[in-house]
């Protein structure tokens, strides 16, 4: 059986230390369910069709060209050769700057991962960076020349090999201010912050990529066989978020907490309106039992 087929070929280098390797798909999102879109009166698949935006016609690829807009309506164009000439020249070489701890990096950057071998020839000097690398617990941030893009390449030991993840440029990863731009200046103390905690140190556990199931591929398949099948569809109920004034209820249950320690005291007045019913309730049934033997007298 053929072995997988490397995604790019060159060297990695540290200091005077290079060695040949190749670059292999971690992730692939080929085993995804797909969908054809389809005319739905026909039931034949539709082909997508690139259209002039003012005049409605048909534009076929060789008369496609890439183009810039610097203002509204006005583009600058560029020609396949003129972009392909813009493209930083690659010397297939992995070019360690640095090496980072572990524990300062920032996953916000990652985009995707690949597997890093090494090529026959190279594999003492491999071995010894990624050793290297173990023993010290830090990370390598290269920079190279992939699929015709300069990316900046994080590089960490995995398993028996490496495994170098590309990542975002500082312009790519958006600030995180507007998304909390909202959150309310305040802290969470005492009796609901401790039972957060005690759920948190009960639920804690180790990661194991196989133990979770991609649900929404389940579902979706479930759902064609349920279709096929003529069976009635699915349902699901939405969930409802808990609101500020049963969160602390919702902790305690959470928790383990029984109902009896949450259970609200009687107050007085309740206590009084009790007692009224219970002595109201006492003439009634002496009348019921005077009015007993009366029937049977009769």
């Amino acid at each position: 059986m053929a072995g997988p087929r490397a995604n790019w070929k060159g060297y990695i280098k540290f200091e005077e230390v290079t060695c040949p390797v190749a670059l292999y798909t971690a992730a692939s999102s080929s085993e995804r369910i797909a969908f054809n879109t389809l005319n739905r009166k026909t039931g034949n698949r539709v082909k997508r069709e690139f259209i002039d935006s003012e005049t409605g016609d048909p534009v076929e690829r060789e008369d496609q060209v890439k183009g810039y807009e610097v203002e509204n309506g006005q583009y600058v164009v560029l020609e396949a050769d003129e972009v392909a000439a813009a493209i930083p020249d690659s010397d297939k070489t992995l070019v360690i700057d640095a090496f980072i701890p572990c524990s300062q990096i920032d996953t916000t950057y990652f985009d995707k991962p690949y597997y890093l071998a090494p090529d026959k020839m190279g594999r003492d000097a491999f071995l010894l960076l990624r050793d290297g690398m173990k023993k010290q617990g830090v990370a390598a941030i290269a920079r190279t020349v992939l699929f015709r893009r300069m990316r900046t390449v994080l590089i960490r030991a995995h398993g028996k090999g490496l495994i170098a993840s590309t990542l975002n440029f500082d312009y790519e990863v958006r600030s995180s201010e507007k998304a909390f731009d909202d959150m309310p200046d305040m802290k969470i103390e005492g009796e609901m912050l401790e039972l957060a905690e005690h759920i948190i140190g009960t639920k804690k556990g180790s990661f194991d990529a196989s133990t979770f199931d991609d649900r929404y591929e389940a579902a979706v398949a479930e759902l064609v066989k349920a279709k096929i099948e003529g069976r009635a569809l699915p349902k699901k109920k939405a969930p409802v978020a808990s609101k500020p004034s049963d969160l602390l209820q919702a902790l305690r249950e959470s928790a383990g907490i029984g109902a009896k320690e949450t259970k609200p005291k009687r107050t007085a007045a309740n206590a009084n309106r009790g007692a009224g019913r219970q002595k109201a309730a006492k003439p009634a049934a002496k009348a019921k039992q005077s009015q007993t033997p009366a029937r049977r007298a009769g």
